[in-house]
């Protein structure tokens, strides 16, 4: 039985995330919350309408909320009787979860799965005087906040949870919601939870001991140490102080452990300061900036910038060879580091075999739903077993059993792939990920057929290569348009089905062209150089259309500039349901130069080319709204309704099966495969320069664009409109001609230099 209507029971922020995300997936929603006053329906209405204004924002597609129908638990409870899931997110007791678990039982129907997505209580105890029938279909769903953009899903089967259930339920969060799920075990906490309370607490407890600030915390315990972000502080500002004090008094409670909080925490959440939805807790945001709080004192300073002199050599190494030295390092900060890393690594093996059936099941949960880089056994292999054995030893504190059975690590690479040390002290084959092609995994086991500095060629089986970025960012250059060539070769002379373009870098598909080498080739005066180097950016570009098998490329995260032009001229896009996508090269005092300014012009003229009284300006005038303004997608919906993404591309909710969707749609197309035929459009010529000149000219006197801003959208003008002259049939290369001589005069410009010197200084666009 298919999953086609959700239930969610709790408008908080994880019950109108969870509805917010399956609306996103396309899924019709019924939310119920307690009835308010004077509108009985007004808590779960006021949900969905706080959820559009959010951000980070719940729903990929704002007018998916459509799918959300509203209502409380005391009229509308039987509208759940046609759900074929419905999870509960009411408060965290389980007396509530029972009662409503009671009154549950008699509305849904016989196939219907019950979830509960408590964050610790365990699922035997909310169960408790269920029938039979109602346990085989019951699990915990423990989604993580914001459920949008968190990858994991733990999954809790009860001893009466039925094989068929926890199957249906993985297949649709993993197919449909786009969910890592990991199965845990019916324990306090479950996994994720449970081994990130205890870091929590221990991070309170060493910075006391070390007499460290939260600003230096921070700075130990986020990306330096491969963790989030957002660090130890700041995401506790984001899930609430007050949620992270009642989650660890309740997981105490349960578990026995000493999960105390420091009485200093007590007194800010006395005091009203829950973090960021009070506007103050570890931190504060005011009109001045950002201000960190004293542990010491409760007041507030200015945020400090943490430089660690004595620990920045080891800032530029890979996550695994900063581990390993870390072990070595001086001074009290490496020593809290080592000392916490130590600590979290011995409870993790400690409560590991209660808490996951293996230990790959804990790196992934760490990863999925803390955003660890690597998770707590991988990390522990990096730093070295020899070390956690000895520092345990040298401190009076047991080796506990699984870190005395483990060899040189607890992952080996053998002949037949990576295998995991499983409790009784053997190495066993890991689960795969559903879905997913591991590209490390191909280019070890030799499956790499090119590489040269910024690409690989890659076997996906069956026929389908890959074209895989590598350079920083996934930039652009010669060494990708060298290698799509070779591409090109393979596939005609070895007869294959197709080309796949993608890569699994976690955040960027492509941040476009490699501006250094641009700048480098204009401050050597090379023009005639940089003219053909553009001229085969626009080519190589332009032969995705052209090859005679299909190409498709899967972009996902940041998809800009040259990586989103990439995506404009595939057969088709397979792009993942987070999609970053624009022509942002107004950013950098540039327009669209590998065929992007030419592409929309094309693709919206043609769009309103089937209404017979349409305004063929229309499709100019969008085209230049989105170069000129740098407009990119929130998400692959939005990014279909912008018209980066035509009817034929399909998205992938789950980032893991990406590269394998796409694969199957290079297959899907190969058989009776032929290229698209080039055409014409009609060019507005003088008319259409008009009028986008006096919209830019508007927009100077009112004081939103620069002068450069000015010349910029001039040229965007002139390229749009097929030159200076009278209405005309233009093909695409005579587009792509003035996109070229365009790109050429903007980048003499001086103002244009600084602002492409600045970005690669700073990062940041630079307005002059």
């Amino acid at each position: 039985m298919h999953i086609t209507r959700v239930g969610v029971i709790g408008a908080g922020a994880m019950g109108s995330g969870i509805a917010a995300l399956c609306a996103s997936a396309g899924i019709p929603v019924v939310l119920l919350d307690v009835p308010g006053q004077p509108d009985r329906d007004g808590l779960a209405k006021g949900a969905v309408a706080k959820a559009l204004k959010a951000r980070p924002a719940p729903f990929m597609d704002n007018g998916r909320a459509g799918l959300i129908s509203t209502g409380n638990v005391e009229d509308h409870l039987d509208r759940l009787a046609n759900c074929d899931w419905i999870v509960e997110a009411i408060i965290e007791r389980a007396e509530p979860k029972q009662a409503l678990f009671a009154r549950l039982e008699a509305v849904v129907h016989p196939g219907a799965i019950i979830a509960s997505n408590t964050s610790s209580i365990p699922m035997h105890i909310l169960t408790q005087g269920r029938s039979e029938a109602f346990r085989r279909n019951f699990l915990g769903t423990h989604f993580f906040n914001p459920v949008r953009y968190l990858h994991l899903l733990e999954l809790i089967p009860d001893v009466s949870t039925s094989p068929d259930t926890l199957a249906r339920m993985r297949l649709f969060a993993e197919r449909t919601l786009g969910k890592g799920v990991v199965i845990a075990k019916d324990a306090p906490g479950f996994i994720a939870n449970r081994l990130g309370l205890y870091g929590v607490v221990r991070v309170l407890r060493l910075m006391e001991q070390f007499g460290l600030t939260i600003d230096e915390v921070d700075a130990l315990t986020g990306t330096f140490s491969g963790r989030a972000n957002s660090a130890t502080f700041r995401t506790g500002d984001i899930s609430g102080i007050d949620v992270l004090a009642h989650v660890a008094e309740g997981t105490g409670a349960v578990t026995g452990e000493d999960f105390a909080l420091p009485a200093w925490v007590h007194q800010l959440i006395a005091s009203g300061r829950l973090g960021e939805k009070t506007g103050a807790g570890f931190y504060r945001k005011d009109k001045k900036g950002i201000a960190t709080l004293n542990w010491r004192t409760l007041e507030y300073a200015p945020r400090q910038d943490v430089a660690m002199e004595e620990l920045a050599f080891l800032k530029k190494l890979p996550l695994a060879e900063r581990l390993g030295q870390l072990t070595r390092a001086g001074g009290p900060r490496a020593e809290f580091l080592r000392q916490l890393l130590v600590d979290i690594s011995a409870y993790t093996i400690e409560k590991t075999p209660e808490l996951a059936h293996d230990i790959s099941s804990v790196d992934r949960a760490m990863e999925w739903g803390y955003g660890w880089e690597m998770g707590p056994f991988r990390q522990m292999d990096a730093m070295g077993l020899d070390f956690l054995r000895t520092t345990l030893s040298s401190s009076g504190r047991p080796v506990p059993p699984l870190l005395s059975k483990a060899q040189e690590g607890f992952y080996r690479q053998l002949n037949s792939g990576l295998r995991q040390l499983t409790t009784a002290g053997e190495y066993a084959p890991i689960e795969p990920i559903p879905g997913l092609i591991d590209l490390p995994a191909l280019h070890l086991n030799g499956k790499a057929r090119d590489t040269n500095d910024g690409a690989a060629l890659l076997d996906l089986g069956d026929g389908v290569l890959l074209l895989e970025f590598r350079a920083k960012m996934n930039t652009l250059g010669p060494p990708v348009f060298e290698m799509l060539g070779r591409a090109a070769e393979r596939v005609r002379t070895e007869g294959l089905a197709g080309l796949v373009i993608g890569n699994s870098d976690p955040r960027t598909f492509s941040a476009g062209a490699n501006l250094g080498l641009v700048a480098a080739q204009v401050q050597a005066g090379e023009w005639k150089v940089l003219e053909r180097a553009i001229h085969a950016f626009q080519q190589g570009v332009m032969s995705l259309r052209t090859l005679p098998f299909p190409v498709v490329v899967a972009p996902f995260g940041m998809t800009l500039g040259g990586g989103c032009e990439m995506l404009l001229h595939a057969d088709r896009v397979q792009a993942h349901a987070e999609l970053y996508a624009g022509l942002v090269e107004v950013g950098v005092g540039l327009l669209p130069g590998g065929g992007g300014t030419k592409e929309l012009l094309f693709r919206f003229t043609r769009e309103l080319a089937v209404y017979d009284e349409a305004d063929p300006f229309q499709g100019v005038k969008r085209a230049f709204q989105m170069i000129a303004m740098a407009k990119t997608s929130t998400s692959a919906l939005e990014g279909r309704q912008m018209g980066l993404l035509r009817e034929g591309d399909r998205i992938s909710m789950n980032r893991d099966r990406l590269l394998s969707d796409a694969k199957a749609r290079v297959l899907d197309l190969a058989p009776d495969y032929a290229p698209p035929v080039p055409g014409t459009i009609r060019a507005l010529g003088r008319e259409a320069i008009g009028n986008l000149h006096y919209a830019v000219w508007a927009m100077r006197e009112a004081g939103y664009i620069s002068d450069h801003d000015v010349r910029i959208g001039q040229h965007i003008a002139y390229v749009l409109s097929g030159g200076d002259g009278p209405p005309r049939d233009v093909t695409e290369q005579d587009i792509l001609d003035l996109e070229r001589e365009a790109f050429l005069a903007l980048l003499g410009t001086r103002e244009t230099q600084d602002r492409i010197t600045h970005m690669l200084t700073t990062g940041k666009p630079l307005r002059n």
